[in-house]
């Protein structure tokens, strides 16, 4: 029977926990090259217990946080011994997209496993036909880049998976700053067992989890009980003929226990916004801690009381290999948007924002020329840029939505223009909010941006987004927002489109705008 902790010691522990993530992070941040990374902070860090829970995570990516736990699972049965790392992507074993490369290392103390620390980036570049791993038009995962099953990684292997991918020494670096990020995990963790005692530690992350359970517990007990329906759609896949792909959910709220079923969600579809069922669990999960305790410790207590399903073979649990590399952008976006629409029934939540993540792609012309190049990577002037860009949050029942953010499953940031123009053949042509893109009301829905970028350099350019058609939703008689916009040289594009750009092309993307909240004075 583990001893029980005092509370004063218990927030120490979370407090310490929480700081050790939030500088696994820093450290990932800082020794990173890429630009996706040391600037824009796609990046993730986390510890769990020797049971593969997760005990603390730092506020970083959301769709990252809440499938990390899959991926420490997925290497959780196999042997570990002091100094490990292991290494994966693989959407189906424990990954989200192939450009997101998980690092876990067991942390031992006196030969006894104490715990796990962990990180997940998002690099530039994964191999594969298409420069980032982020086509337009992928229909098999192996589309997409090099897939990574979980594997023991030591220099010589990450240095060859490395190799398989463009830019070599730039995806050594940040795979390196990952591991040195989860030295900073261990370290820290050995360090608290050193002062409290080994015993204390492992109760604390017990007690953090069960804390954070009790807290979900009481907030759902709050609510009515119920069942809560809504619907979402996604605008295309970019294979075949343009169409709307339906999404489903029933929210049923039965005293402290919360359950997301996705039955009646449209089948997986043939190109890439198919969801593993781990970015469906992120973006639940994600919806259902902002709407009832956000302050409770973030660790796999607060999700204990949320039991999601959906049908092996829809859209948000897609089978292999099945292509996802807009699963995990673009439809956990609206997975979060669908949990919080029908929640809304239950308790006051925001209007739609912008819903997606705009996701961009630039690389030299020498990047792209497909499998056949995978053992060269190293030709001089290839690069590959990738980047999300912001746009409008909803308004709250009390609030206008921020406007010019990162939405909902992204939190990173935009690149900088002196960053983005220094590093690369670009020029940044417009960078500035989107006014009067938020939908209006009582509350307005925050603006979006303009990002208009001028070529200087032969380049290839893919697009990924949504909400290009169907605009994010008011609530409560507020106005929707704007959708969004795509446009070559004046001329608008699809919301998935990829192609070509020639020195003096300029590529713009106008963000959408957040919904309004309530009706506005006047009815107007």
């Amino acid at each position: 029977m583990r001893p029980r902790l005092d509370p004063v010691t218990l927030q120490v522990l979370v407090g310490a926990l929480r700081a050790a993530c939030e500088e696994m992070g820093a450290v990932l941040v800082r020794a990173a090259h890429s630009a996706n990374i040391k600037e824009r902070r796609d990046c993730s860090t986390a510890l769990f217990d020797a049971a593969g829970e997760l005990v603390m995570q730092a506020e970083h990516i959301p769709v990252h946080l809440g499938s990390m736990p899959d991926a420490v699972a997925a290497v959780l049965g196999e042997e570990h011994r002091p100094g490990d790392v292991w290494i994966l992507n693989d959407p189906y074993q424990g990954g989200t997209h192939l450009p997101d490369i998980t690092l876990v290392s067991p942390i031992f103390t006196d030969e006894e496993l104490l715990g796990f620390a962990a990180s997940r980036a998002h690099h530039a570049d994964v191999g594969g036909p298409t420069p980032a791993g982020m086509p337009a038009r992928s229909t098999r995962l192996e589309d997409e880049g090099v897939v990574i099953p979980p594997t023991r990684a030591n220099d010589d292997r990450l240095a060859r998976l490395a190799a398989e991918m463009r830019n070599p020494p730039q995806r050594l670096a940040d795979l390196r700053a990952q591991r040195a990020a989860n030295l900073t995990g261990e370290r820290r963790l050995l360090e608290l067992a050193g002062k409290h005692g080994l015993e204390v530690l492992r109760s604390g992350m017990a007690e953090i989890l069960d804390y954070a359970e009790r807290r979900t517990r009481a907030a759902l007990a709050e609510l009515p009980d119920g069942a809560y329906e809504a619907e979402d759609l996604m605008e295309d896949d970019a294979v075949g003929e343009p169409r709307d792909i339906r999404l489903r959910v029933t929210a049923t709220i039965d005293g402290q226990r919360l359950t997301l079923d996705f039955t009646g969600t449209d089948s997986q579809v043939a190109g890439n916004l198919n969801c593993p069922l781990p970015v469906t669990k992120s973006a639940s999960f994600f919806a259902v801690r902002v709407l009832t305790d956000p302050d409770a410790p973030p660790s796999a207590g607060a999700f204990r009381p949320v039991e999601v399903i959906a049908p092996e073979g829809c859209l948000l649990h897609a089978r292999p290999p099945a292509a996802v590399a807009a699963g995990n952008v673009e439809t956990s976006s609206r997975v979060a948007d669908l949990v919080i629409e029908a929640l809304a029934g239950a308790t006051p939540a925001p209007a739609q924002g912008q819903g997606t993540m705009n996701n961009l792609t630039l690389a030299s012309k020498g990047s792209g020329r497909g499998a056949e190049r995978r053992r060269d990577r190293q030709v001089a002037g290839d690069w590959t840029y990738y980047e999300t860009v912001g746009g409008g949050q909803g308004a709250c029942p009390d609030a206008d939505g921020p406007s010019a953010v990162h939405v909902a499953m992204s939190n990173t940031l935009n690149t900088p223009v002196e960053a983005l123009e220094a590093e690369f053949p670009l020029r940044v042509r417009e960078l500035s909010v989107r006014r009067g893109s938020g939908g209006a009301g009582r509350h307005r829905g925050g603006d979006g941006i303009v990002r208009e970028l001028e070529a200087l350099a032969p380049m290839s350019f893919t697009l990924i987004a949504e909400r290009r058609r169907h605009a994010p939703r008011g609530r409560d008689g507020g106005a929707d927002g704007k959708p969004g916009r795509n446009l070559l040289n004046g001329e608008p594009l699809p919301s998935k489109a990829a192609g070509e750009l020639r020195a003096g092309d300029r590529l713009r993307v106008e963000t959408p705008g957040g919904g309004g909240f309530g009706q506005a004075a006047g009815g107007r």
